[in-house]
Protein backbone atom coordinates (compact mmCIF):
# COMPACT_ATOMS: atom_id res chain seq x y z
CA UNK A 1 0.00 0.00 0.00
CA UNK A 2 0.96 3.48 -0.48
CA UNK A 3 1.54 5.68 2.36
CA UNK A 4 -1.94 7.82 1.24
CA UNK A 5 -3.93 4.33 1.23
CA UNK A 6 -1.91 3.66 5.08
CA UNK A 7 -3.86 6.87 6.27
CA UNK A 8 -6.85 5.90 5.07
CA UNK A 9 -6.38 2.62 7.00
CA UNK A 10 -5.87 4.65 10.10
CA UNK A 11 -8.83 6.66 9.57
CA UNK A 12 -11.00 3.39 8.96
CA UNK A 13 -9.83 1.75 11.87
CA UNK A 14 -9.66 4.42 14.42
CA UNK A 15 -13.58 5.33 14.03
CA UNK A 16 -14.39 1.34 13.52
CA UNK A 17 -13.17 1.03 16.83
CA UNK A 18 -14.16 4.46 18.71
CA UNK A 19 -18.00 3.12 17.72
CA UNK A 20 -17.51 -0.37 19.73
CA UNK A 21 -14.90 0.90 22.19
CA UNK A 22 -17.93 1.02 24.78
CA UNK A 23 -19.33 -2.66 24.41
CA UNK A 24 -16.09 -3.58 26.89
CA UNK A 25 -17.37 -4.44 29.91
CA UNK A 26 -14.64 -3.10 31.40
CA UNK A 27 -10.67 -3.63 32.51
CA UNK A 28 -9.36 -3.52 35.77
CA UNK A 29 -5.89 -1.96 35.37
CA UNK A 30 -2.40 -2.86 38.30
CA UNK A 31 -0.48 -1.64 39.69
CA UNK A 32 2.00 1.08 39.27
CA UNK A 33 0.68 5.14 39.63
CA UNK A 34 3.02 7.62 40.65
CA UNK A 35 3.77 11.74 40.11
CA UNK A 36 5.82 12.59 37.16
CA UNK A 37 8.04 15.80 37.39
CA UNK A 38 8.44 16.65 33.94
CA UNK A 39 11.43 18.16 32.74
CA UNK A 40 13.17 19.28 29.10
CA UNK A 41 16.11 19.69 29.73
CA UNK A 42 18.78 21.83 27.41
CA UNK A 43 22.26 22.22 26.64
CA UNK A 44 22.30 25.01 29.40
CA UNK A 45 20.56 22.70 32.09
CA UNK A 46 23.27 20.20 31.27
CA UNK A 47 26.28 22.54 31.25
CA UNK A 48 25.23 23.66 35.05
CA UNK A 49 24.41 20.00 36.30
CA UNK A 50 27.68 19.15 34.71
CA UNK A 51 29.58 22.12 36.03
CA UNK A 52 28.40 21.23 39.72
CA UNK A 53 29.80 17.28 39.97
CA UNK A 54 33.18 15.44 39.78
CA UNK A 55 33.38 15.10 35.79
CA UNK A 56 36.32 11.87 36.05
CA UNK A 57 33.37 9.91 38.01
CA UNK A 58 30.83 10.73 35.87
CA UNK A 59 32.78 9.33 32.52
CA UNK A 60 33.57 6.58 34.91
CA UNK A 61 30.52 5.68 35.26
CA UNK A 62 29.41 6.14 31.69
CA UNK A 63 31.58 3.14 31.20
CA UNK A 64 30.30 1.40 34.15
CA UNK A 65 26.83 1.82 32.85
CA UNK A 66 25.09 1.93 36.98
CA UNK A 67 21.90 -0.04 37.42
CA UNK A 68 20.52 2.44 39.93
CA UNK A 69 20.94 5.88 40.83
CA UNK A 70 22.39 6.51 44.25
CA UNK A 71 24.31 9.83 43.52
CA UNK A 72 24.19 12.89 41.11
CA UNK A 73 27.18 11.26 39.28
CA UNK A 74 25.14 7.98 38.51
CA UNK A 75 21.91 10.24 37.78
CA UNK A 76 24.29 12.39 34.67
CA UNK A 77 26.08 9.38 33.79
CA UNK A 78 22.41 7.65 32.85
CA UNK A 79 21.18 10.77 30.92
CA UNK A 80 23.99 11.17 28.49
CA UNK A 81 24.34 7.28 27.87
CA UNK A 82 20.50 7.97 27.15
CA UNK A 83 21.14 10.86 25.25
CA UNK A 84 24.10 9.69 23.33
CA UNK A 85 22.21 6.36 22.66
CA UNK A 86 18.62 7.97 21.60
CA UNK A 87 17.17 5.42 23.89
CA UNK A 88 14.70 5.87 26.43
CA UNK A 89 15.64 4.21 30.13
CA UNK A 90 13.64 3.83 33.79
CA UNK A 91 15.63 3.68 36.38
CA UNK A 92 15.41 2.91 39.90
CA UNK A 93 16.90 4.87 42.81
CA UNK A 94 16.40 4.26 47.02
CA UNK A 95 17.78 7.49 48.08
CA UNK A 96 15.59 10.49 48.48
CA UNK A 97 18.16 12.69 48.34
CA UNK A 98 17.94 12.22 44.44
CA UNK A 99 15.04 13.59 44.70
CA UNK A 100 15.97 16.53 47.15
CA UNK A 101 19.27 17.27 44.75
CA UNK A 102 17.07 17.83 41.16
CA UNK A 103 14.86 19.45 43.06
CA UNK A 104 17.35 22.06 44.00
CA UNK A 105 19.51 22.19 41.19
CA UNK A 106 17.21 21.57 37.74
CA UNK A 107 13.90 22.09 38.88
CA UNK A 108 10.94 20.60 36.75
CA UNK A 109 8.33 22.40 34.13
CA UNK A 110 5.40 20.42 35.80
CA UNK A 111 3.34 17.89 37.41
CA UNK A 112 1.51 15.35 35.91
CA UNK A 113 -0.13 11.60 36.16
CA UNK A 114 2.76 9.02 35.59
CA UNK A 115 2.95 5.01 36.07
CA UNK A 116 1.65 2.98 33.29
CA UNK A 117 -1.09 1.82 35.24
CA UNK A 118 -2.19 5.42 36.25
CA UNK A 119 -1.65 6.83 32.41
CA UNK A 120 -3.75 4.36 31.56
CA UNK A 121 -6.15 4.91 33.08
CA UNK A 122 -6.31 8.24 32.28
CA UNK A 123 -6.34 6.93 28.57
CA UNK A 124 -9.49 4.43 28.35
CA UNK A 125 -11.77 6.19 31.05
CA UNK A 126 -12.35 9.44 28.70
CA UNK A 127 -12.76 7.02 25.89
CA UNK A 128 -16.08 6.07 27.60
CA UNK A 129 -14.25 2.45 28.82
CA UNK A 130 -15.36 1.49 32.08
CA UNK A 131 -12.02 1.14 34.45
CA UNK A 132 -10.87 0.05 37.80
CA UNK A 133 -7.51 1.05 38.61
CA UNK A 134 -6.02 -0.11 41.67
CA UNK A 135 -2.57 1.04 43.16
CA UNK A 136 -1.40 -0.68 46.42
CA UNK A 137 0.66 2.81 47.19
CA UNK A 138 -2.21 5.17 46.09
CA UNK A 139 -2.08 8.75 48.55
CA UNK A 140 -4.11 11.69 48.87
CA UNK A 141 -1.83 14.21 46.25
CA UNK A 142 -1.71 10.90 44.18
CA UNK A 143 -5.47 10.43 43.56
CA UNK A 144 -5.92 14.26 42.25
CA UNK A 145 -4.43 13.34 39.20
CA UNK A 146 -6.25 10.97 37.53
CA UNK A 147 -9.35 12.35 35.47
CA UNK A 148 -12.67 13.27 36.50
CA UNK A 149 -15.12 10.77 35.12
CA UNK A 150 -17.88 8.99 35.48
CA UNK A 151 -16.45 5.55 34.39
CA UNK A 152 -13.31 5.63 36.22
CA UNK A 153 -13.50 3.46 39.47
CA UNK A 154 -10.97 2.15 42.31
CA UNK A 155 -11.96 -0.56 44.80
CA UNK A 156 -12.13 -0.40 48.37
CA UNK A 157 -14.01 -3.24 50.90
CA UNK A 158 -15.84 -1.17 53.47
CA UNK A 159 -17.67 -3.09 56.29
CA UNK A 160 -16.64 -6.47 54.25
CA UNK A 161 -18.15 -5.72 50.74
CA UNK A 162 -17.11 -4.28 47.73
CA UNK A 163 -17.00 -0.89 46.66
CA UNK A 164 -16.35 0.67 43.16
CA UNK A 165 -15.60 4.69 43.74
CA UNK A 166 -13.57 7.12 41.99
CA UNK A 167 -9.64 7.04 43.02
CA UNK A 168 -10.05 10.40 44.63
CA UNK A 169 -12.05 8.52 47.78
CA UNK A 170 -10.13 5.49 47.77
CA UNK A 171 -6.70 7.13 48.71
CA UNK A 172 -4.28 5.66 51.97
CA UNK A 173 -4.02 8.72 54.14
CA UNK A 174 -0.78 7.13 55.36
CA UNK A 175 1.02 7.17 52.29
CA UNK A 176 3.13 10.18 50.95
CA UNK A 177 2.96 10.37 46.54
CA UNK A 178 5.58 8.59 44.77
CA UNK A 179 7.32 11.07 42.54
CA UNK A 180 9.35 10.27 39.52
CA UNK A 181 11.61 12.44 37.49
CA UNK A 182 11.02 12.51 34.07
CA UNK A 183 14.28 14.37 32.29
CA UNK A 184 13.24 14.66 28.44
CA UNK A 185 15.46 15.47 25.49
CA UNK A 186 15.21 16.60 22.22
CA UNK A 187 16.76 15.38 19.00
CA UNK A 188 20.27 17.78 17.43
CA UNK A 189 21.12 19.03 21.44
CA UNK A 190 24.97 19.43 21.15
CA UNK A 191 26.90 17.81 24.10
CA UNK A 192 30.43 18.77 24.78
CA UNK A 193 32.37 18.06 27.79
CA UNK A 194 35.98 16.68 28.66
CA UNK A 195 36.83 15.03 25.74
CA UNK A 196 33.16 13.55 25.40
CA UNK A 197 30.78 15.25 22.22
CA UNK A 198 27.71 14.37 20.16
CA UNK A 199 24.50 15.30 18.87
CA UNK A 200 21.34 13.64 20.30
CA UNK A 201 19.48 11.47 17.73
CA UNK A 202 16.27 11.46 18.93
CA UNK A 203 13.90 12.74 21.54
CA UNK A 204 13.55 10.40 24.30
CA UNK A 205 13.70 10.75 28.06
CA UNK A 206 15.16 9.19 31.29
CA UNK A 207 12.81 8.32 33.99
CA UNK A 208 14.06 8.41 37.90
CA UNK A 209 11.97 6.07 39.49
CA UNK A 210 11.21 6.58 42.85
CA UNK A 211 11.58 3.65 45.32
CA UNK A 212 10.18 4.36 48.85
CA UNK A 213 10.08 1.36 51.09
CA UNK A 214 6.18 1.88 51.35
CA UNK A 215 6.06 0.43 47.64
CA UNK A 216 5.40 -2.66 46.88
CA UNK A 217 3.66 -5.04 44.26
CA UNK A 218 0.32 -6.42 45.86
CA UNK A 219 -3.11 -6.69 47.13
CA UNK A 220 -4.67 -6.46 50.68
CA UNK A 221 -6.22 -9.64 51.68
CA UNK A 222 -9.75 -8.46 52.25
CA UNK A 223 -9.64 -7.18 48.48
CA UNK A 224 -8.24 -10.04 47.32
CA UNK A 225 -11.00 -12.13 48.16
CA UNK A 226 -13.36 -9.83 46.61
CA UNK A 227 -11.57 -10.60 43.30
CA UNK A 228 -14.55 -13.00 42.06
CA UNK A 229 -17.46 -10.09 42.51
CA UNK A 230 -14.78 -7.59 40.74
CA UNK A 231 -14.38 -10.10 37.46
CA UNK A 232 -17.82 -10.51 36.71
CA UNK A 233 -17.69 -6.75 34.82
CA UNK A 234 -14.64 -7.29 33.42
CA UNK A 235 -13.30 -8.30 29.76
CA UNK A 236 -9.66 -8.04 30.83
CA UNK A 237 -6.83 -6.63 32.71
CA UNK A 238 -3.68 -4.72 31.95
CA UNK A 239 -1.15 -5.50 34.40
CA UNK A 240 2.33 -3.60 34.68
CA UNK A 241 4.83 -2.48 37.22
CA UNK A 242 6.48 -4.86 37.84
CA UNK A 243 9.57 -3.17 38.16
CA UNK A 244 9.23 -2.34 41.66
CA UNK A 245 9.41 -6.08 42.71
CA UNK A 246 13.07 -5.81 45.26
CA UNK A 247 14.75 -9.00 45.68
CA UNK A 248 14.52 -8.79 49.61
CA UNK A 249 12.63 -6.39 51.70
CA UNK A 250 13.29 -5.24 54.88
CA UNK A 251 10.53 -7.58 56.56
CA UNK A 252 12.50 -10.53 55.08
CA UNK A 253 9.44 -10.65 52.06
CA UNK A 254 11.50 -12.04 49.22
CA UNK A 255 10.77 -11.12 45.68
CA UNK A 256 9.38 -14.98 45.20
CA UNK A 257 6.48 -14.60 47.29
CA UNK A 258 5.34 -11.45 45.73
CA UNK A 259 5.35 -13.19 42.53
CA UNK A 260 3.54 -15.67 43.79
CA UNK A 261 0.68 -13.60 44.76
CA UNK A 262 0.91 -11.47 41.68
CA UNK A 263 0.48 -14.67 39.96
CA UNK A 264 -2.72 -15.58 42.27
CA UNK A 265 -4.30 -12.27 41.54
CA UNK A 266 -4.27 -13.05 37.51
CA UNK A 267 -5.31 -16.55 38.12
CA UNK A 268 -8.44 -15.51 40.46
CA UNK A 269 -9.26 -12.91 37.33
CA UNK A 270 -8.89 -15.07 34.60
CA UNK A 271 -11.21 -17.88 36.37
CA UNK A 272 -14.47 -19.05 34.87
CA UNK A 273 -14.30 -17.04 32.01
CA UNK A 274 -12.26 -18.47 28.71
CA UNK A 275 -12.87 -14.96 26.88
CA UNK A 276 -11.42 -13.41 29.56
CA UNK A 277 -7.76 -11.47 28.44
CA UNK A 278 -4.82 -10.65 30.35
CA UNK A 279 -1.92 -7.98 28.99
CA UNK A 280 1.19 -7.08 30.33
CA UNK A 281 3.01 -4.00 30.09
CA UNK A 282 6.69 -4.88 30.55
CA UNK A 283 8.99 -2.36 31.04
CA UNK A 284 12.74 -1.61 32.39
CA UNK A 285 13.83 -4.17 35.02
CA UNK A 286 17.31 -3.48 36.15
CA UNK A 287 18.07 -6.16 37.88
CA UNK A 288 18.09 -9.81 35.86
CA UNK A 289 17.03 -12.26 38.22
CA UNK A 290 13.58 -10.33 38.39
CA UNK A 291 13.56 -9.63 35.14
CA UNK A 292 13.67 -13.26 34.46
CA UNK A 293 11.36 -14.15 37.36
CA UNK A 294 8.23 -11.52 36.05
CA UNK A 295 8.95 -13.60 32.42
CA UNK A 296 8.90 -17.16 33.20
CA UNK A 297 6.35 -17.09 36.47
CA UNK A 298 4.21 -13.97 36.10
CA UNK A 299 3.98 -13.82 31.69
CA UNK A 300 4.33 -17.15 30.83
CA UNK A 301 1.38 -19.27 30.48
CA UNK A 302 -0.73 -16.92 32.28
CA UNK A 303 -1.27 -14.22 30.74
CA UNK A 304 -2.20 -13.77 26.97
CA UNK A 305 -0.32 -10.41 25.57
CA UNK A 306 2.91 -8.62 25.87
CA UNK A 307 3.69 -4.94 24.87
CA UNK A 308 7.00 -3.86 24.58
CA UNK A 309 9.62 -1.27 23.26
CA UNK A 310 13.13 -2.05 21.10
CA UNK A 311 14.84 -1.47 24.73
CA UNK A 312 13.03 -3.89 26.38
CA UNK A 313 12.50 -6.55 23.32
CA UNK A 314 16.34 -6.54 23.72
CA UNK A 315 16.36 -6.91 27.54
CA UNK A 316 13.95 -9.92 27.77
CA UNK A 317 15.72 -11.97 24.94
CA UNK A 318 18.83 -11.57 27.14
CA UNK A 319 17.67 -13.25 29.68
CA UNK A 320 15.59 -15.60 28.19
CA UNK A 321 18.62 -16.68 26.98
CA UNK A 322 18.91 -15.23 23.28
CA UNK A 323 22.02 -12.74 23.91
CA UNK A 324 23.08 -12.50 19.91
CA UNK A 325 19.39 -11.58 19.21
CA UNK A 326 19.20 -9.28 21.85
CA UNK A 327 22.09 -7.43 20.61
CA UNK A 328 21.12 -7.06 17.23
CA UNK A 329 18.16 -5.54 18.43
CA UNK A 330 19.70 -2.71 20.45
CA UNK A 331 22.14 -1.81 17.99
CA UNK A 332 20.26 -0.68 15.66
CA UNK A 333 21.60 -1.10 12.53
CA UNK A 334 19.28 -0.99 8.99
CA UNK A 335 17.63 -4.42 9.07
CA UNK A 336 17.04 -3.78 13.06
CA UNK A 337 13.23 -4.17 12.18
CA UNK A 338 14.31 -8.20 11.12
CA UNK A 339 15.91 -8.02 14.57
CA UNK A 340 12.72 -7.05 16.36
CA UNK A 341 10.59 -9.53 14.46
CA UNK A 342 12.50 -12.65 14.67
CA UNK A 343 12.75 -11.71 18.49
CA UNK A 344 8.80 -11.15 18.96
CA UNK A 345 8.38 -14.73 17.79
CA UNK A 346 11.15 -15.76 19.99
CA UNK A 347 8.92 -14.30 22.97
CA UNK A 348 5.68 -15.64 21.72
CA UNK A 349 6.80 -19.12 21.64
CA UNK A 350 9.37 -18.97 24.67
CA UNK A 351 6.73 -17.44 27.11
CA UNK A 352 3.49 -19.19 25.35
CA UNK A 353 1.52 -15.95 24.62
CA UNK A 354 -1.18 -15.40 22.07
CA UNK A 355 0.20 -11.70 21.27
CA UNK A 356 3.28 -9.70 21.12
CA UNK A 357 3.03 -6.41 20.92
CA UNK A 358 6.21 -4.29 19.88
CA UNK A 359 6.08 -0.41 19.44
CA UNK A 360 9.43 0.88 18.06
CA UNK A 361 9.95 4.21 16.02
CA UNK A 362 7.77 4.73 12.83
CA UNK A 363 6.24 0.97 13.21
CA UNK A 364 4.64 -1.37 15.13
CA UNK A 365 4.91 -4.97 14.96
CA UNK A 366 2.37 -7.74 16.75
CA UNK A 367 2.67 -11.39 16.15
CA UNK A 368 0.11 -13.71 17.09
CA UNK A 369 -0.47 -17.51 17.64
CA UNK A 370 -2.21 -19.65 15.23
CA UNK A 371 -4.84 -20.38 17.94
CA UNK A 372 -5.71 -16.47 18.63
CA UNK A 373 -9.28 -15.38 19.68
CA UNK A 374 -9.14 -12.80 16.67
CA UNK A 375 -7.89 -12.56 13.15
CA UNK A 376 -4.96 -11.10 11.53
CA UNK A 377 -6.97 -8.51 10.36
CA UNK A 378 -8.47 -7.40 13.57
CA UNK A 379 -5.19 -7.40 15.04
CA UNK A 380 -3.84 -4.58 12.11
CA UNK A 381 -7.24 -2.65 13.11
CA UNK A 382 -5.86 -2.43 16.65
CA UNK A 383 -2.96 -1.27 15.64
CA UNK A 384 -4.18 1.49 13.37
CA UNK A 385 -6.31 2.67 15.95
CA UNK A 386 -3.22 2.38 19.06
CA UNK A 387 -1.38 4.89 16.09
CA UNK A 388 -4.07 7.54 16.05
CA UNK A 389 -4.14 7.55 19.68
CA UNK A 390 -0.38 7.87 20.51
CA UNK A 391 -0.36 10.53 17.53
CA UNK A 392 -2.92 12.51 19.76
CA UNK A 393 -1.48 12.17 22.67
CA UNK A 394 1.97 13.15 21.62
CA UNK A 395 0.32 16.51 20.18
CA UNK A 396 -1.44 16.38 23.75
CA UNK A 397 -4.83 17.21 22.20
CA UNK A 398 -8.35 15.82 21.72
CA UNK A 399 -8.48 12.03 20.94
CA UNK A 400 -8.91 12.95 17.34
CA UNK A 401 -6.44 14.82 16.84
CA UNK A 402 -3.56 12.20 16.20
CA UNK A 403 -5.88 11.91 12.23
CA UNK A 404 -3.76 14.78 11.20
CA UNK A 405 -0.21 13.69 11.54
CA UNK A 406 0.84 11.71 8.45
CA UNK A 407 2.02 8.48 8.77
CA UNK A 408 6.02 8.02 8.94
CA UNK A 409 8.08 7.63 5.54
CA UNK A 410 11.16 5.69 8.05
CA UNK A 411 8.31 3.32 8.84
CA UNK A 412 7.14 2.69 5.87
CA UNK A 413 10.52 2.37 4.20
CA UNK A 414 11.23 -0.51 7.29
CA UNK A 415 8.36 -2.36 6.01
CA UNK A 416 9.57 -2.86 2.89
CA UNK A 417 12.95 -4.24 4.48
CA UNK A 418 10.82 -6.86 6.78
CA UNK A 419 9.04 -7.71 3.27
CA UNK A 420 11.92 -8.46 1.52
CA UNK A 421 13.27 -10.43 4.53
CA UNK A 422 10.15 -12.24 4.64
CA UNK A 423 9.87 -13.13 1.11
CA UNK A 424 13.38 -13.93 0.69
CA UNK A 425 12.60 -16.98 3.23
CA UNK A 426 9.89 -17.97 1.30
CA UNK A 427 7.35 -16.55 4.13
CA UNK A 428 4.86 -14.96 1.96
CA UNK A 429 4.22 -13.33 -1.93
CA UNK A 430 4.57 -8.91 -2.47
CA UNK A 431 0.98 -9.30 -2.48
CA UNK A 432 0.21 -11.01 0.71
CA UNK A 433 2.43 -8.26 2.47
CA UNK A 434 0.81 -5.60 0.39
CA UNK A 435 -1.35 -4.95 3.57
CA UNK A 436 1.00 -5.68 6.18
CA UNK A 437 -0.58 -9.29 7.31
CA UNK A 438 1.12 -12.15 7.02
CA UNK A 439 0.18 -15.64 8.38
CA UNK A 440 3.14 -18.42 8.87
CA UNK A 441 2.46 -22.16 9.80
CA UNK A 442 3.44 -21.10 13.45
CA UNK A 443 2.33 -18.14 13.54
CA UNK A 444 0.98 -14.36 12.28
CA UNK A 445 2.43 -11.39 11.43
CA UNK A 446 1.36 -8.02 11.71
CA UNK A 447 3.14 -4.75 11.03
CA UNK A 448 2.15 -1.20 10.40
CA UNK A 449 3.88 2.19 9.64
CA UNK A 450 2.79 4.69 12.20
CA UNK A 451 2.13 7.85 12.57
CA UNK A 452 4.77 10.03 14.25
CA UNK A 453 4.69 13.28 15.86
CA UNK A 454 7.81 15.76 14.81
CA UNK A 455 8.03 17.60 18.12
CA UNK A 456 6.03 15.69 20.53
CA UNK A 457 4.70 18.20 23.90
CA UNK A 458 5.70 14.90 25.82
CA UNK A 459 7.14 11.62 25.12
CA UNK A 460 6.07 9.75 28.75
CA UNK A 461 3.24 7.80 28.18
CA UNK A 462 3.27 7.01 24.33
CA UNK A 463 4.17 3.69 24.58
CA UNK A 464 1.68 2.78 27.57
CA UNK A 465 -1.00 5.07 24.82
CA UNK A 466 -0.35 2.58 22.14
CA UNK A 467 -0.33 -1.08 24.07
CA UNK A 468 -3.21 -0.17 26.34
CA UNK A 469 -4.90 1.16 23.08
CA UNK A 470 -4.53 -1.48 20.66
CA UNK A 471 -5.25 -4.30 23.38
CA UNK A 472 -8.83 -2.24 24.23
CA UNK A 473 -9.50 -2.44 20.64
CA UNK A 474 -9.04 -6.21 20.82
CA UNK A 475 -11.42 -6.56 24.15
CA UNK A 476 -13.73 -4.83 21.87
CA UNK A 477 -13.45 -7.13 19.09
CA UNK A 478 -13.89 -10.29 21.70
CA UNK A 479 -17.03 -8.31 23.12
CA UNK A 480 -18.42 -8.15 19.42
CA UNK A 481 -17.66 -11.90 18.75
CA UNK A 482 -20.21 -13.14 21.42
CA UNK A 483 -23.14 -11.48 20.01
Amino acid sequence: MSLLEWEKQHANAFFYVKKSISDIKGIFVAYNSNIDAMKHISEKDLSKLLDIVNLEEVKQKIVNYPREIQNPEDFLARLIISMRDGKAAEIPTYDAKIHEWLKENLGFDSMRMGGQAGIISNLLAPLGIRVVVFSPWASKEQSEYYVDSKFLFSPIVVDGKLILTHPINAYNSEYEAKVNWVIEFSKGIAIKFDGISFKVPRDDRLIISSRPSFVRIGMPDELYGKIPELRNDLSGAILSGYQIIKEKYENGVCCDECVEKSVGVIQQLKEGNPNFRIHVEFTSIQNKRIRLLVLEKIVKANVHSLGLDTVEVANALNVLGHEELAYTVINKGEKSIIALYEGAVRLLHDLELERVHIHSFGFYICVASKDCIVDMEEHRTALLFSSVLAASKALGGEVVAGLSVPVSEIGYNKLKVLEKYLIDRGACSHDEFEHGCVSTNTHDIIVIPTKIVEKPVATVGIGDTISAGAFAAILAMIEAKKV
